[in-house]
């Protein structure tokens, strides 16, 4: 009787499936199929659960919206409540004991290594999912299918996987199944809090893994995230790129998306003689633009410093100042330990230089003085003005008038 089977059409059928399945596709066919699964699953996650759901920086068409769940639910499994809930606790916490994946709290191989049990422990807390998990869908779908029968879809999706590609299905299926822990667990929340660049001084140590946005949607622009954690672009340099913000612009043409908020942009208009209450007003709106503009002069200042000190063969202080520049334009928050004391002593013999960091503290105590009046902070903006025009350093003298000339 088995013989019989093994010389059968049936068995040839099975075999040719196991082999290639119903579409009898090539190795660059099975890629390809893999990697534009990946990314729609991807576009699914920055789009609907990051930007729309956990910061409302825009809203969704009903079509768009369910399709993107209906998606996350046959290739991640995840709860949009939960995910939402996790992600809104990671801003509001971060980089204390209670973010649930900083690596500066549980340290980067935590992260990189375990971020997925890290979500899965935070997203089976109670409290958590109560606090942070409201305004997300709770419609008859949602309490049937999505949330009570989370795997039943990534069972689906196998299933889907075997009956197009034979066996190596399976092997496209796990790629599926690891793409979001990975990218998000793994490359978001680890390396977007350890490795990259920075645009802006944001209150936490994020960063922007690459400035093109494409293979993770644009979430490699954490940094610009963290900045403007509302705002529906994630890109905010002319050279940085971020694909999922094109997708919405594709989506708002055709009706099927509503942009509310985007990064905010610094309007120069005359110079006024005296900074004023709508002064101080586009300066504290616009303020991450405004200290990464003043970083770029202390950058200026300390490069013309050293070189000034290697033509005079000063070479020690040369080198003091070098293994302490990447953080003079630093807020003191994010120097490491011990960091502080030594910016001080390279700056020391240099008046100039100390000066501009010195006047960049004053200039944040602006946004950062909570216990003072609004006209008191005004009288502080016009004081600041002043010192600088009379400081005698350019940088601080044009930087002043641009304060002056800012406008919301």
């Amino acid at each position: 009787m088995f013989d019989f089977f093994l010389s059968s059409p049936v068995h040839d059928a099975l075999v040719q499936w196991a082999a290639s399945g119903l579409t009898d596709a090539s190795w660059w066919q099975v890629v390809l199929y893999t990697l534009v699964l990946t990314h729609i699953t991807i576009a699914s996650v920055t789009i609907f659960l990051h930007r729309a759901q956990a910061h409302r920086s825009l809203e969704l068409h009903a079509a768009p919206s369910h399709f993107f769940r209906f998606w996350l639910w046959l290739t991640t499994a995840t709860v949009t409540k939960q995910w939402v809930a996790v992600h809104r606790k990671h801003h509001a916490k971060c980089e204390t004991a209670e973010d649930p994946h900083s690596p500066v709290a549980h340290g980067i191989k935590t992260v990189l290594l375990q971020g997925r049990e890290l979500y899965a422990v935070e997203a089976a807390n109670a409290d958590t999912l109560k606090k942070f998990g409201h305004n997300t869908p709770d419609d008859w779908l949602e309490r049937k299918l999505y949330t009570p029968r989370a795997v039943w879809g990534v069972w689906i999706m196998l299933a889907i996987d075997l009956a197009l590609f034979g066996a190596i299905g399976i092997t496209v299926w796990a790629v599926q199944m690891l793409w979001i822990p990975v990218t998000a667990a793994g490359i978001i929340n680890g390396l977007g809090h350890w490795w990259g660049y920075r645009n802006f001084e944001a209150p936490d140590a994020s960063t922007n893994i690459s400035p093109w946005g494409i293979i993770i949607g644009g979430e490699e622009l954490h940094n610009n995230h963290h900045t403007y954690p509302t705002s529906a672009k994630l890109s905010v340099k002319p050279y940085e790129f971020d694909i999922g913000w094109g997708y919405i612009r594709g989506m708002e043409m055709l009706g099927l998306a509503k942009v509310r908020k985007t990064p905010p942009r610094l309007q120069l208009g005359d110079i006024k003689p005296v900074a004023d209450a709508k002064t101080l007003e586009a300066i504290v709106a616009n303020r991450y633009e405004l200290m990464a503009r003043y970083a770029r002069e202390v950058r200026m200042a300390c490069r013309a410093e050293m070189d000034r000190l290697k033509a005079t063969g000063e070479t020690g202080a040369a080198l003091r100042l070098a293994k302490v520049r990447r953080w003079l334009h630093r807020d003191v928050e994010q120097m490491p330990v011990g960091m502080q004391q030594q910016v001080a002593d390279a700056c020391a013999d240099n008046p100039q230089l100390a000066k501009l960091l010195a006047m960049r503290e004053e200039l944040r105590a602006l946004w950062t003085r909570t216990n003072v009046s609004a006209e008191q902070l005004v009288h502080d903006l016009q004081a600041w003005c002043h010192q600088a025009e009379a400081s005698g350093i350019q940088a601080l003298q044009e930087f002043s008038r641009k304060l002056r000339a800012a406008h919301a």
